[in-house]
């Protein structure tokens, strides 16, 4: 990839967009569809001096935004919610090219994307501070002010839910924002910007540099303008991003890694557990940091859970992205390849199912892996312990509860877990004892609804995003004390 070339492609390039305009960089990247590894147009690459502008802009406008009347918020933040609905289809389209998700798997990104927006923005009319009643001659109450500028730096695998999942909580307690798109998948937070400037949003509240992670990413990181930093991705990046904001004692919410597992026992519904499971990892090609990557179940029924899996898989469909198959292609042909190093890492006789990469209706350019079940793997293997981000599900039986819990809590990730039985005491018993973030009983939401806290513990990250409790986030305790 060269520092600059001239766009050959015939769509027309993506740029940044700053204090509500767009603006070109002296350098462009491609933007490849996973698909069938064709470009989809020219991409801005941004860096230091675009990041400078974005932030300049936040910091202009945030004196004036964050005097504004929480009413005020609600209203543009439900606008905005509800352009996103009306440009529905253009915005899934975008996002299945960009992530190679299908296209129904999009649109429903899409209706999340809008629900952040509007779940905030009635959230916030009733988000206030607290009276202290310290003694009779003392009027102490607490307010909750916003930070000033906040940096967002979002992964690829969900880029419109993982945009509004940060900037709607940021903008609706007053904050400005500046956000850093995935490389692969940067149109659809572009456009939605310019629809923030279309609600009635002003100039320079929603601002997104696009580029590359070692470039417009760490500028974002490092900036002295940036007041608290918000990033989704991977664990070694995620501390790199940490240590910057460190640096200058920003707070930081980290959302990373995950491994996790769910656990089948004896007494759970087979068929719905299978379901389930099945859907847990193959949901946008297992890229999810919340996937159920890994399957523990009870010995008993080890094999007939094993059976009723291969029958999901064989079910599966696999194709381009707006072709609306069960499974796309993953997001680019290095994660492909990433990918079939880890299933390569086990014995052939492991496998149960797939395991191998996947030419759909002959295309060989495309960044497509078929859902792989792999048996009997070893607890303390990578493939065990590392995120694969990938639709391969592992298998380990366990014999009873301690022994389920032991493997469960035995990587250094902390993020989601299931429990499946019939046993409610047993369900209750075992949602405290597994460490994650999120803890399902015979269901499981890969990350829940907009409502539900979000995050983890250990390498899975630190601090909450989603409902109520994510305004806390983007908003410091002040307290004030009168005497009367």
């Amino acid at each position: 990839m060269t520092k600059s070339h001239t766009s050959n492609h015939t769509a027309a390039p993506t740029l940044s967009f700053i204090d509500g305009a767009s603006r070109e960089s002296s350098a462009w990247y491609p933007n490849i569809d996973p698909s069938t590894g064709e470009p989809l147009g020219d991409i801005a690459r941004g860096g230091a001096a675009e990041i400078d502008a974005a932030v300049q802009a936040a910091r202009d406008a945030f004196p004036t935004w964050r005097r504004t009347t929480p009413e005020h918020r609600a209203q543009l933040l439900c606008e905005l919610s509800s352009l996103i609905l009306r440009n529905l289809e253009a915005l899934a389209r975008l996002e299945s090219e960009d992530s190679g998700k299908p296209l129904s798997q999009a649109r429903n990104d899409v209706r999340v994307c809008a629900r952040y927006f509007r779940f905030y923005g009635q959230a916030i009319e009733s988000y206030y501070g607290l009276a202290i009643p310290l003694r009779p001659d003392l009027h102490v109450y607490t307010r909750r002010e916003p930070h000033g500028v906040t940096g967002h730096i979002v992964a690829w695998n969900y880029p419109l839910q993982l945009f509004a999942r940060g900037v709607a909580p940021a903008i609706a307690t007053g904050n400005c924002a500046v956000v850093k798109p995935a490389d692969e998948t940067p149109r659809s937070a572009v456009f939605v910007a310019a629809l923030a400037i279309e609600a009635g949003f002003p100039p320079g509240v929603v601002n997104v540099v696009t580029g590359l992670g070692p470039e417009a990413g760490d500028a974002l990181a490092n900036h002295p303008g940036v007041d608290h930093l918000g990033f989704v991705g991977s664990t070694r990046v995620g501390s790199i991003v940490a240590a910057a904001a460190a640096e200058r004692v920003s707070p930081v919410v980290l959302e990373l890694g995950g491994k996790s597992a769910q656990l089948v026992f004896d007494d759970a519904d087979l068929d719905k557990a299978a379901q389930v499971v099945a859907s847990a990892i193959l949901q946008n090609a297992g890229q999810t940091c919340s996937a159920g990557s890994r399957v523990l179940v009870h010995e008993s029924v080890h094999q007939e859970l094993l059976s009723r899996l291969v029958t999901r898989f064989e079910g599966v469909s696999i194709g381009p992205a707006v072709q609306d198959n069960d499974l796309g292609p993953l997001v680019s042909r290095k994660q492909q390849e990433r990918v079939q190093g880890y299933v390569e890492s086990v014995a052939p006789q492991q496998i149960i199912y797939g395991g191998r990469v996947a030419e759909p209706h002959g295309i060989t350019n495309g960044a497509y892996f078929a859902p792989t079940l792999i048996d009997g793997v070893d607890p303390s293997s990578p493939i065990a312990q590392e995120e694969i981000f990938g639709p391969v599900l592992t298998v380990m039986p366990f014999a009873d509860e301690q022994e389920a819990i032991a493997l469960a809590n035995s990587t250094d990730y902390a993020l989601l877990g299931a429990v499946w039985t019939a046993d409610l005491s047993r369900a209750h018993r075992l949602a405290a004892e597994l460490e994650a973030g999120q803890v399902y009983i015979n269901t499981y939401g890969a990350g829940g609804g907009v409502e539900l806290p979000f995050g983890g513990f250990r390498k899975s990250g630190y601090g909450r995003e989603k409902g109520v409790e994510a305004l806390d986030s983007y908003t410091a305790t002040k307290t004030v004390v009168v005497q009367i």
